[in-house]
């Protein structure tokens, strides 16, 4: 194993260690903010869920990332390396800002990017990219639409009950269930995003001869990913779980529940989604469906910027980046 290889393998598990560690933000602010759970048991019973997910539900998606986005034959150690960068650049600035992004736009940016700058738009294989590029694009509809229609349904279902103490007790522990379904979809999901990156750097180094994801790969992502969870993003926290509007119990449970519904989908059909654009997304489409007021919609349109501006940003940075590489080494 080459010394670019090993550069390669430890870049990518920062950057799924930062994507735990952003991600894990989305799926436990509304369990702390409505007292569900003690934040640091929220975090370890992610960081529980994000290791499993991918043992649980295949790897689909990493086989998306890995070969179905460029050419086998554009793809270098130099490339990976500065896709990796530029992703991890764009999720330091946003995290820095404490505004809510996808660690997958990014990735996704990055990894195109860098290998426009070097092969040009030939080498992109664009109905892989136009499959991924839905599955980004459509998930936060897709969430915000399930947030509202599940609150809704259950508001319907108990008319004026949803105040009372004895329903903000099962919503609140309902949350342990809701949440551990989140864990295990966005482990099932996001880590698979650095096993295709991994895997593509063993098969451009002849390290293996066909895409398929070694065990090793698997357990170190998954724990990667599952560290960085449990470290947990404080700034994006307080964004998520009290920036939008004051969440309740029933609130948290729904945004859970909605969010895991749209990710697993996505995570089984090999649609690589962003976490925290399903997640914000769903958070809105609860607060809304009980009253459109309720929503600060200023931050809300924060959240927008970042999604429409990642995968440009990200690309810009990255071929930025593979141009100093290659000059350089």
């Amino acid at each position: 194993m080459t010394l670019s290889l090993i550069i390669l393998i430890v870049v990518a598990l920062i950057f799924d260690f930062l994507n735990g560690f952003n991600d894990a933000s989305n799926i436990v602010a509304t369990m702390i903010s409505s007292r569900a759970v003690a934040p640091r048991k929220a975090l370890a019973l992610v960081a529980l869920g994000e290791i499993s997910g991918p043992f649980l539900f295949g790897l689909a998606v990493a086989t998306t990332i890995g070969s179905g986005v460029v050419a086998k034959e554009a793809v270098n150690i130099q490339v990976l390396q500065a896709a990796l960068a530029g992703a991890i650049t764009w999720n330091l600035t946003t995290w820095y800002f404490g505004i809510p992004s996808s660690s997958s736009h990014a990735l996704i940016g990055g990894i195109i990017g860098a290998v426009v700058v070097e092969h040009g738009f030939s080498a992109l294989m664009w109905s892989g990219i136009s499959k991924i590029l839905l599955s980004l694009f459509i998930s936060p509809p897709a969430g915000l639409l399930a947030g509202f229609l599940i609150q809704r349904a259950i508001l319907l279902t108990l008319k004026n009950t949803h105040a009372r103490p004895s329903v903000n007790w099962l919503f609140r522990n309902g949350q342990f269930l809701t949440s551990t379904w989140l864990a295990l979809s966005h482990g099932s999901n996001d880590a698979q995003k650095t096993m295709g990156i991994i895997t593509m750097g063993l098969l451009a180094t002849g390290q293996i001869h066909e895409f398929k994801v070694p065990m090793w790969v698997v357990c170190l992502s998954a724990g990667a990913i599952g560290l960085g969870s449990f470290t947990g993003g404080w700034r994006l926290i307080k964004r998520l779980g009290y920036g939008l509007y004051k969440i309740w119990p029933i609130h948290a449970f729904t945004t859970q529940l909605s969010s895991a519904v749209v990710i697993l989908t996505a995570g089984l059909l090999g649609g690589p989604v962003s976490t925290t654009q399903v997640v914000s997304s769903a958070i809105v489409g609860v607060g809304a469906s009980e009253r459109i007021q309720k929503v600060r919609w200023t931050v809300a349109g924060q959240i927008v910027i970042a999604w429409v501006l990642t995968i440009p940003s990200s690309s810009l940075v990255a071929a930025g980046i593979y141009l100093l590489l290659r000059r350089f080494t």
